[in-house]
């Protein structure tokens, strides 16, 4: 019944990704699964997102661990039919050769990926995780039969009855059992209560659960952090400096993306900087006076400044813009019929720009109801690959972090990016007279192929004039 096995290939997640960290299981092996159903949570370079089951059977092998870097178009789960027999997991990868020589096309529908036609490359599992075999045997030890019966009596602790178990994942289980967390004490954050790696995570940092670990005579040492280990035998002496090395950290998902996309920006286009200081002391009482009328719509001022961008793009064009090269080496400069408005977010995952599309057709409330939402979806690492990677032009309010100016990287293939300053109270000459007022700083980085200092002048002296004459402004707007 071999021949009946379904081998479930990971699928392209977003637009054109290669690969994608498995974060967690959400089964296991001998589970019943139906279709759509999730089966895994991973980590691409853009978003974390749960990998649904394209079959429905009985799951026989899960072809990797938490922590590897798994290849689109190779092997992620294989399933057998309901009623079949569970094959062996040599059988399963028996079956896989067999296919993938015949040229199996297993992918997820909707994901348009072709299956196996992935790049053929090496995985590494994290320091402590066993690896995957040939055959999907896990070369770690089995455990005891009294890590068995522990393992399924906190499997019993933490079932529902009539609904799904609140921890499915064998990982997840051991994960707790080894660092001595209570898993009936735990709140799972999951579908109907599933208890994820994060829950158990958290429980592991958290004080009460330290408190309780170190007063347990079968846990001696603290769960907060691994023992710490001498740095010549850990990690070895840096040749260069001579320094004990203390930890290494991969550069991957989110954080290996903007790496790439930055040094790229960096390397390829020309790059030129301008910079102003602006009054905006109107545009902070006009706001509060909008606040004090109505206290739940009023618009935060990073909206009334992406609104004035907008209307300066559509005075200043070329900033909206993106250099393309043909296949001859010759290059153009594509313009749009819109503007998709990127704001940089600092996420626990990294830096994130999400855009909003069609920002040229919303009113300052609406961009204020658009930045909140996608801050969030990308904080809950939800953003789907469209919100983040359409982008015309970047607006990048790092005044948040209580800096006054920066020389911004662009973000590629966007030609131009904003950045707006913290507003504080500075000496100002109003009508010739020294006066206090709410000033910060515009700067402007812009990719000098596509336009001259003059524009990028015109555009940002304009977005200037909207911040120091703002009723002005929007009543023409």
């Amino acid at each position: 019944m071999t021949s009946a096995l379904q081998v479930f290939m990971l699928p392209d997640l977003g637009e054109g990704l290669t690969e994608a960290e498995l974060l967690n299981w959400l089964v296991a092996v001998g589970d019943e699964i139906r279709v759509d159903q999730p089966i895994a949570e991973v980590e691409t370079a853009k978003s974390v997102v749960e990998v649904p089951s394209p079959y429905a059977g009985t799951v026989t092998v899960l072809h990797g661990e938490p922590g590897q870097t798994l290849e689109v178009g190779k092997p992620f789960i294989s399933v057998a039919p309901v009623g079949g027999p569970a094959p062996a997991a040599e059988a399963a990868a028996d079956t896989y050769r067999e296919e993938e020589k015949a040229g199996s096309g297993n992918v997820l529908i909707g994901y348009g990926t072709p299956g196996g036609s992935g790049t053929t490359g090496r995985t590494r599992a994290p320091r402590g995780l066993a690896s995957l075999g040939p055959d999907g045997d896990s070369s770690s030890p089995r455990p005891s039969d009294a890590e068995k019966a522990a393992d399924d009596l906190l499997l019993l602790r933490t079932r529902v009855p009539g609904k799904l178990g609140a921890v499915i994942s064998p990982l997840v289980r051991r994960m707790a059992r080894e660092h001595g967390v209570d898993l009936g004490a735990v709140h799972g954050s999951g579908d109907r209560g599933l208890i994820m790696r994060k829950d158990v995570e958290a429980a592991i940092s958290s004080p009460a659960q330290a408190a309780a670990d170190t007063t347990d005579v079968e846990t001696p040492v603290s769960v907060l952090a691994p023992t710490p280990k001498p740095t010549q035998g850990a990690e070895g002496t840096d040749s260069r400096t001579g320094l004990g090395i203390s930890a290494r950290t991969p550069v991957k998902g989110v954080r290996k993306a903007v790496a790439a996309n930055m040094a790229r920006s960096r390397s390829e286009i020309p790059e030129a900087t301008v910079w102003v200081d602006v009054d905006a002391t109107a545009l902070v009482e006009l706001r509060a006076g909008l606040k004090k009328s109505d206290p739940h719509k009023t618009p935060g001022l990073l909206a009334f400044i992406a609104r004035f961008v907008t209307a300066g793009l559509k005075r200043f064009p070329e900033l909206n813009t993106r250099i393309e090269a043909s296949a001859e080496g010759s290059q153009e400069i594509v313009s749009f019929e819109g503007i998709n408005l990127g704001f940089a977010a600092q996420t626990d995952r990294g830096l994130m720009v999400p855009s909003i599309r069609s920002a040229d057709k919303l009113s300052a409330r609406e961009l204020d109801a658009e930045i909140r939402r996608l801050t969030a979806v990308v904080r809950d690492g939800k953003a789907t690959p469209e919100e983040l990677g359409s982008g015309t032009f970047t607006l990048n309010n790092y005044g948040v972090f209580g800096v006054d100016g920066s020389a911004a990287i662009i973000n590629h293939p966007e030609v131009a990016i904003l950045g707006v300053g913290r507003i504080m109270d500075k000496p100002w000459v109003v009508d010739g007279e020294l006066a206090v007022r709410k000033v910060t700083e515009l700067t402007l980085t812009f990719d000098h192929r596509v336009c001259d200092g003059g524009t990028a002048a015109g555009f940002l002296r304009f977005v200037a004039d909207c911040m120091e004459y703002p009723a002005a402004v929007l009543a023409d707007m």
